[in-house]
């Protein structure tokens, strides 16, 4: 029996003791294991990854402030994750607003977190 893949995201911060605090503190999060420089979380079970730079591998650096991934959460009160991350020092991004799509209303606005990767978060409408 084959068993399906899954897909996870690995964050690159600077200081991923600083990392884990911060994701604990303001969104929630529960650390699953810390090896020190590499730590998983998770928020509503669904598991994210920690890794500290690493000046040997350029594949381990953190964005700066530029980065090209949007980490995706649905909840069922957008409005009131984003406000306890900016609460905890992100930058907010697009107000939470009503989007018209195929599956009706949804809802998403978004922030940068302190280590310059970029949150999208919206209701848990596309996936009913």
């Amino acid at each position: 029996m084959s068993v399906p893949p899954v897909i996870s995201v690995m964050l690159i911060v600077p200081d991923a003791d600083a990392a884990v605090a911060w994701y604990r503190t303001a969104l929630g999060a529960e650390e699953l294991w810390n090896l020190g420089g590499v730590a998983g979380l998770q928020i509503g079970g669904a598991p994210f990854f920690l890794h500290e730079n690493n000046p040997e591998n350029p594949a381990e650096s953190s964005p700066a402030g530029v980065t090209s991934v949007r980490v995706e959460v649905f909840t069922d009160d957008p409005d009131a994750f984003i406000a306890r991350a900016v609460a905890a020092g992100a930058v907010a991004g697009s107000p939470v607003v009503d989007h018209q799509l195929p599956w009706g209303t949804h809802r998403q606005g978004g922030f940068t977190d302190p280590f310059g990767h970029k949150w999208s978060v919206g209701d848990r409408s596309p996936l009913r």
